[in-house]
Order: C-alpha cells, then structure tokens, then sequence
C-alpha cells in the first residue's frame, strides 16, 4: 500500500459547517468523495492529526467518520500503517460456476494456491451430505484463491472419491468442475448454498491477510451432478474484495 503526500490539501477546498448535518457524517462524506474519485485502492488516507487541523474537527469526530467508512467496507485499517483505500471488490453474480470460471468471465487473472490435498476420513455432516457412510473417507482439498495476485477466498471443499477417482493425480490449481466434468464424466448442474457473514477463523484470516475476526462471506454449498452429491465445500471471501449482486423477481 502507497502512502499519498498530497491528500490533504486535495480536499482542503471542502468545508465542515453547523449545519443540521452531523460533523462525522459531514466529514464522512468528504473522505468517501477523496477515497472513491482521488485516490487509488490501495493510497493511504491523511493521518488523523491531518484531517483535524484541515476540518477543525475533534479526534472523536474522525474516528467516528472514518470507523464508518470502514465497517462499510471503503476504507481499512492496518495496524501501525495506517488507514487505506479498500480494493475494489470483485462483482458477483448468484450462479453456479467455479471461482476460475467466475473470475476470468469477469476479465480477472485468477490463480490457485493448493494448502491440502489428501484423502482422510470425512467430517460427519460432509459424510452426510455425500452420502458418505460414517467413517468413510474422501478427498479433502484446501486452496487459496486469488484474482490478479490478490486473495480473494479460501476454499476447503470435500469430494466423494467414488465419482472422481484420481482427482488428487491431475493439476489442482485449476478448475475442478472442468476437471470433474472432462475427465470423470460429473458435470456440475446445480448446488444447494447458504451465505452469511461471519468473523474470519484464524487459518482463513491469516491466509487471507485480514486477521482474525474480520468479516467475511462464508459459503456452504452441496454441489450436484444430476442427483450425485459431488462436492461438500465451504468457503470464506473478504468481504472488501468481492460483493454479491442479485435480481428479485415476483
């Protein structure tokens, strides 16, 4: 991340009045202008001391305009560093695709970090979801994925290895559902997926580089090859690189 010299005196011509308007909501708006049409993702903001002696404002009314800012997801804290301009999140839409399909439909360089890939006894609910007797093993894989060099998700998913056998022999870092469906005959045709925020489990915070706790996206999905359970997974987004978009119809 860049420190930017110069951003202060870009929004030096803005001015905080007494107006009905709180100052922190007034001095929100300001940084989220400076942050959205200024400033690069990834530039840092001006330190607070900065933005007090430009706004005469309090401490308190920074940090609460800029502790906005980033529970919304524009701007992020790193500690020591300072506060900087979130990435601009990757747009989903609710589909059934792999993550490299996804990303590079949406014109993105996507790469694939393997963490695991073994065959060990599976969990009791992907037992259940694979219809896996209690006990059985199956494949387990863990990856890293990221979007033009930048983590994106941790993907921990779980194969029954009776439709894929040899899926731990082939090159991982790609797509699995190209594989599943070039290679052994499954193609994905549909999924049942929950979605909720939740705070970042420490493996999946550190990977990700946000710590542990921040807010993420996390996936539970059953994916289904005709009425073939293929694949338990479940995955983790940062919440500042990558946003859902969907259409509601009556």
């Amino acid at each position: 991340m860049s420190a930017t010299p110069g951003s202060t005196a870009q929004v030096a011509n803005a001015a905080i009045n007494n107006s009905q308007v709180p100052k922190h909501e007034q001095l929100r708006l300001i940084i989220l202008k400076l942050a959205k049409e200024e400033l690069e993702p990834g530039a840092r903001l001006p330190s607070e001391r900065s933005l007090m002696d430009s706004y005469g404002v309090s401490r308190i009314t920074v940090r609460a305009a800029i502790g906005r800012l980033v529970n919304e997801g524009h701007l992020v804290r790193v500690p020591a560093k300072g506060t900087f301009v979130a990435d601009s999140p990757v747009q989903s839409t609710l589909h059934l695709a792999s993550f490299t399909q996804e990303m590079e439909a949406m014109g993105h360089v996507p790469s694939t970090v393997v963490l695991v890939a073994e065959q060990v006894t599976a969990p009791e609910d992907t037992a259940n979801a694979l219809s896996l007797a209690p006990g059985a093993e199956a494949f387990h894989l863990k990856r890293l994925r990221l979007a033009d060099g930048r983590p994106v998700s941790v993907d921990d998913a779980w194969y029954n290895p009776q439709h894929a056998p040899g899926l731990l022999g082939i090159d991982l870092t790609g797509s699995v559902y190209k594989a599943l469906a070039a290679q052994f005959g499954h193609q994905i045709d549909r999924a049942r997926q929950s979605v909720r925020s939740e705070g970042a489990p420490a493996d999946v915070g550190a990977l990700l580089g946000t710590g542990t706790g921040a807010p993420v996206l996390a996936f539970d999905r059953v994916s289904y090859s005709g009425t073939l359970a293929i694949e338990h997974s479940r995955s983790w987004y940062r919440s500042d690189r990558y946003s859902l978009t969907m259409e509601v119809r009556l």
